[in-house]
Order: structure tokens, then C-alpha cells, then sequence
């Protein structure tokens, strides 16, 4: 049977900015190997695939190597291709149930908001190989049940990373985001995300790092709503609002291919 797919940049408001996205809208469950295997060939950092159960739908997400508990990018991927396609009304929210429960998007103006848990970092001490394949000298160290968080001293030290990922990939999370203030008075905070473990070098533009950055930020700025950038290659803008236990992330995305099918 063939099952339509397309590819969504997320984060961004141009086609071939923000994260990439595979999103295969299915007609029912599927088999975890065949998902795995369509992630590979979409090489791109996940592709979402979701079908509708019970109201709202069921969303996996996968890289090419792995799947993953928890995918910002993609979910809001998720949500504009099926507000795009008429699926569902753009008035109305979406429910996502996922391993990280159930997740929502909704329509904030212009911009799609997603409602996310909260998953703050505990200080925690760097494996050896963590600071020698970043090659950057942390102010802070911290860590969340899926990644290192690594606050480095300036933005253009951020900027400036070119890690080792051969050697960074032998630490056994999810990634690592490295992030510093911001020098564009735009934004309030700047961060890159690397996943050589989970088969992402660079993630363009990482919505769930931000559930991690969040609160981090909030923390040392003293306030809850930020306007971040992910400033890899392709470059990403993330809206950020820290609420209890749940924070807010806001993007655009668009439609870069629909309708093609896989089988």
C-alpha cells in the first residue's frame, strides 16, 4: 500500500532553513523495522510517522540509526502537515500520544505552539571525552536523563565549535547542546545541538533541547519567555516559555516536498 510522506523544515519561515523533517502520515500502526528503514533513506534528522487514534494521533519519531522518546522538531512538522492538508481544522489542537506522553499543538497566530514536558539538567561531571572532542572550556556542566548540557563562555565560542564526533559519539546519551548568551540583542541565548550517537552529527535546529534550555535559562536570567538560536548551518529560531512542569515552543515551518508515497 503506498503511504504519503513528506519533508517539512521546521523552525524556520524559508524553505532550506530550521531542521528538516520526514513526516509519513500512516494508516495505522507499522512495523518499527520498516520505519527504521524509510528514516534511513529520508536521511534527515527524524522523520515523524503518525497515524489517528482515538481523537488525536499516534507520533513515532526515528533518525536514521535510532528511534528517539522525544522530537520537537518534528512534531511541529507533524502539526503543519496536517493543518496544511486539511486533516485537521487550523483552528482546532492537535494531541500527540507518544513515549513521552501526550504531547499538543495548536495555532498561536501565525506561529505553532507546542506543549512539552519540562526536562531540567542536574550539575553533573563531563566524562574526559566530552570537553576534549568539543574542544571548549565549560563554565557549566549539566545533565538530563537524555543529554549534557555545556555552557561555554561566549557565543562565538559556539559558533566557532567544530567537534569531534567520532569521539564525542562514544558517549553513551542522546547528545550534547552547547549554549551561551546571545550577542544579538534579538535573542537571549544562542546553542548548537551534536548527536553523533543517535546518528545526527549537527541537528539543525533541536525543539527539545529547548525543554532542557528552558529552564536552564530561566534560571540564570530570571525570567520565563525567551527568543533562542540554533545556530548551526541552516540556523533555527525558537520561542521558548518555561510554565511549571511543561514548556512552550514556538516555530513556523514549510513545506519543502508532499506527496510522494512509499510502499
Amino acid at each position: 500500500m503506498a503511504i504519503e510522506i513528506y519533508q517539512a523544515d521546521a523552525f524556520t519561515e524559508k524553505p532550506f532553513g530550521g531542521n528538516p523533517a520526514g513526516v509519513c502520515l500512516l494508516t495505522g500502526p507499522a512495523d518499527a523495522v520498516w520505519m527504521q528503514h524509510v528514516a534511513r533513506d529520508m536521511n534527515v534528522s527524524e522523520t515523524a510517522f503518525l497515524y489517528g487514534e482515538n481523537g488525536g494521533y499516534n507520533l513515532r519519531w526515528f533518525t536514521p540509526a535510532v528511534e528517539v522518546e522525544i522530537c520537537g522538531h518534528a512534531t511541529l512538522a507533524s502539526a503543519h502537515i496536517l493543518w496544511e492538508t486539511g486533516r485537521v481544522s487550523r483552528g482546532e489542537a492537535i494531541e500527540f500520544y507518544t513515549l513521552s506522553g501526550t504531547l499538543t499543538a495548536a495555532m498561536q497566530g501565525d506561529m505553532i505552539e507546542l506543549d512539552f514536558p519540562s526536562e531540567p539538567e542536574n550539575k553533573a561531571e563531563a566524562p574526559p571525552a566530552l570537553v576534549e572532542s568539543l574542544g571548549v572550556k565549560p563554565l557549566y556542566i549539566g545533565k538530563n536523563r537524555f543529554d549534557y548540557l555545556v555552557e561555554a563562555g561566549s557565543e562565538k565560542e559556539v559558533r566557532a565549535l567544530s567537534p569531534d564526533f567520532a569521539l564525542l559519539g562514544t558517549i553513551p546519551v542522546r547528545g550534547v547542546m552547547v549554549t551561551a548568551a546571545s550577542d544579538d540583542a534579538k535573542y537571549d541565548f544562542v546553542a548548537r545541538f551534536f548527536g553523533p550517537a543517535s546518528g545526527i552529527n549537527e541537528d539543525p535546529a533541536t525543539g527539545s533541547a529547548y525543554c532542557c534550555l528552558g529552564p536552564y535559562w530561566e534560571r540564570k536570567l530570571g525570567k520565563s519567555e525567551f527568543l533562542a538560536y540554533q545556530a548551526s548551518p541552516r540556523g533555527g529560531v525558537i520561542g521558548v516559555r518555561v510554565a511549571g512542569d511543561r514548556v512552550k515552543l514556538l516555530g513556523k515551518a514549510v513545506t519543502v516536498f508532499k506527496g510522494g508515497t512509499c510502499v
